[in-house]
């Protein structure tokens, strides 16, 4: 029987879309297509499902198909189209040209069939996929195949994959890309796993590219602070957008050290970008007159937010989407100001620790410096006071990061990590992480890359009196 995968794109609610996409990647040369799973839930359509016209349009959706009557057999997700019918299985088999095909959104072992199919739309999670792969082991002909497509922060990104019934991989498709293959199970290949880093880069464009398509934003905004957070993301959103549709805006301050500014020039002037500056001196300057400086926590908190207020201003006045630049670290300590720096609405790095920015940074600077050296060796700084490094509030990022991730991605116990790291630090760690819950829950919609990201994944209370 000759199977072909058809990882395609699909749009969350647009039936019309995914629709004309099917029906143009249809292979008749082909026994079987196998397109991957099509129902709204399956692509992040939450409770659209509750929707009358949803529903309806869903129905309608697979018999619209059908109604094309192609000389072939359609697996729509676990929905098979053939012969002008729309078929369901209760018990998940088929036959199909003699042969017994099992079709689930689980994989299941033990399955007696000629060909298992798992039809489940995977969301990316970075340093995962090998993994899963690995777990399949099969003694049939085995497919999996997966859409590419944007769900709010899921994204499902392909690598739709075949094994033989030996267990052997014998297809591996793109991340982030479509394709349409012909499987020969006697084909066997090997696993080529890229670095972590590049599938980020892939990913997170891959997501800016998708959200602007889907809400017809055109053009982005963000701050240019001279810091590895906001040089990664404008990097990130050339490759995505291009250089024409990217603006930066650069607000010193009185206490802006001299390569904040000439370093966002050189970043700049690497991406082809436009930039604008504006200073926030005489506004602050203008609120505080005639008020007591006390240099604390509230005129740090002010800074922060006029930059806000200046980066609403151009996302209103030119209709561009702010990008948010806060990493998972600083999310995880609520080391940010809310209606500040944390304002956006869009963030491609919120799932990305500060050690993992350094080195998709890095990465992106193998083949010649995109991002100013200097920009990615100077100390990490808010420059909300005289001479601030990130370091007099935070442990060392690598430190950080690595209680971060075993605590909340590896679900490991306190007294677990406290094996490794001084008690202290890590109950302070902990403690934050529950007690700045209340500011992420005000955050913009971000890019998920781990399985236990802040917004989806971790559900962590507001309000608790454990931590």
């Amino acid at each position: 029987m000759k199977t072909t995968i058809a990882q395609i794109k699909y749009k969350t609610g647009d039936f019309k879309f995914n629709f004309d996409n099917i029906i143009k990647h249809i292979n008749l040369n082909s026994d079987l297509i196998i397109f991957p799973q099509a129902d709204i839930l399956d692509l992040g359509g939450k409770d659209l499902v509750l929707d009358e016209k949803c529903r309806h349009l869903q129905s309608e959706f697979y018999q619209a198909i059908a109604d094309k009557k192609f000389d072939t057999n359609i697996l729509v997700g676990d929905v098979l189209i053939r012969n002008g019918h729309v078929e369901m299985s209760e018990d998940g088999y088929f036959e199909i040209c003699g042969k017994n095909v099992f079709v689930s959104d689980t994989f299941l072992s033990g399955v007696d069939c000629d060909l298992y199919v798992l039809v489940k739309n995977r969301y990316f999670a970075m340093n995962t996929f090998r993994s899963f792969v690995d777990w399949i082991e099969t003694d049939c002909d085995f497919v999996y195949v997966n859409t590419i497509g944007l769900a709010d922060e899921n994204i499902f990104a392909g690598r739709s994959f075949a094994k033989n019934c030996d267990n052997k991989l014998t297809l591996l498709m793109p991340l982030c890309e479509e394709d349409v293959e012909t499987v020969d199970f006697g084909h066997v290949i090997e696993f080529v796993e890229e670095p972590f880093e590049k599938d980020i880069v892939t990913v997170t464009t891959f997501a800016l590219k998708e959200y602007c398509e889907n809400t017809g934003i055109k053009k982005v905004v963000l701050g240019l602070s001279g810091g590895i957070d906001s040089a990664l993301t404008a990097v990130l959103a050339v490759r995505a957008l291009g250089a024409e549709n990217v603006l930066g805006v650069m607000m010193p301050s009185m206490f802006s050290s001299t390569g904040s500014v000439t370093d966002s020039v050189e970043l700049a002037k690497n991406l082809g970008i436009k930039t604008v500056t504006e200073p926030i001196k005489d506004l602050f300057e203008a609120f505080m007159e005639g008020r007591e400086r006390l240099h604390d926590l509230a005129e740090e908190n002010l800074q922060a937010r006029l930059r806000g207020l200046i980066l609403m201003f151009y996302s209103n006045r030119e209709g561009y989407l702010l990008l948010s630049t806060g990493n998972k670290s600083e999310s995880a300590m609520g080391f940010g100001t809310l209606y500040g720096d944390l304002a956006g609405g869009y963030n491609l790095i919120c799932d990305l620790t500060k050690t993992n920015v350094y080195k998709v940074s890095n990465y992106l600077n193998k083949d010649g410096e995109v991002i100013p050296q200097a920009i990615i060796d100077k100390a990490p700084s808010a420059e909300l006071h005289p001479n601030q490094k990130d370091s007099d509030r935070l442990p060392d990022y690598a430190v950080l990061d690595d209680i971060i991730e075993m605590y909340l991605e590896q679900n490991k116990s306190v007294d677990e990590i406290c094996e490794k790291y001084d008690r202290a630090i890590v109950d302070e760690v902990v403690r934050k992480i529950y007690r700045m819950q209340f500011k992420r829950h005000q955050l913009c919609l971000g890019v998920r890359l781990t399985e236990r990201a802040f917004f989806a994944g971790a559900n962590l209370p507001v309000m608790q009196r454990m931590y």
